[in-house]
């Protein structure tokens, strides 16, 4: 586990998923168990901004990416990475 959250200094694409629909922008890491860490990379600057971390529960209303989705719409996540 610790040596995903680590790789995501060196190689960030290269630790998670790329999402789609609402969260495209995003990359997924699988860390443990059921937990995710939804992240995105700022190529212009080289760091990794974390958006949210969490339990996947699919079809669940509690589920990490479920989440994310509604926070981003509410306009309650600010994902912009700060330089």
């Amino acid at each position: 586990m610790i040596d995903r959250i680590e790789g995501l200094k060196t190689d960030p694409e290269k630790q998670g998923k790329v999402l789609v629909k609402e969260l495209a922008d995003f990359r997924s890491l699988h860390v443990a168990g059921r937990y995710r860490v939804i992240y995105r990379i700022d190529e212009d600057s080289s760091t990794v901004g974390v958006l949210a971390a969490g339990i996947r529960k699919e079809g669940d209303q509690k589920d990490i990416y479920r989440i994310a989705e509604k926070l981003l719409k509410a306009g309650l996540l600010n994902y912009e990475i700060s330089r």
